[in-house]
């Protein structure tokens, strides 16, 4: 099975810390997800998660994942990275196969 999404090897790293450093149990994976729309289109969503009825599974780097069937099509092609400076920390959602807009 195609797997939609690809983490790189710093986004996974922070992933596995976290799941240490707050007790996430091992039954638990990777959710990633869609929160939806309006004007500003969707966010993307990580959390952990037990898997349920209509997800789908993926290994990403040794890392169980879980996806909503409904959301498969919308996470196609992204990235999750982690990136860190002095003015902002945390997980970057882009898409590579799309090239950015620089709107002026």
């Amino acid at each position: 099975m195609l797997v939609p999404i690809k983490i790189t090897a710093q986004a996974l790293n922070e992933i596995k810390n976290i799941m240490t450093s707050k007790n996430i149990p091992k039954e638990y994976a990777l959710r990633v997800g869609i929160k939806g729309g309006g004007c500003g289109g969707v966010s993307f969503v990580l959390g952990f998660d037990q898997s349920r009825e209509g997800d789908q599974q993926f290994s990403v780097g040794g890392l169980s994942v879980l996806v909503e069937k409904r959301h498969v099509m919308f996470l196609m092609g992204m990235q999750v990275d982690f990136h860190e400076s002095n003015e902002a920390r945390g997980f970057v959602f882009s898409n590579p196969d799309i090239p950015e807009r620089h709107d002026k």
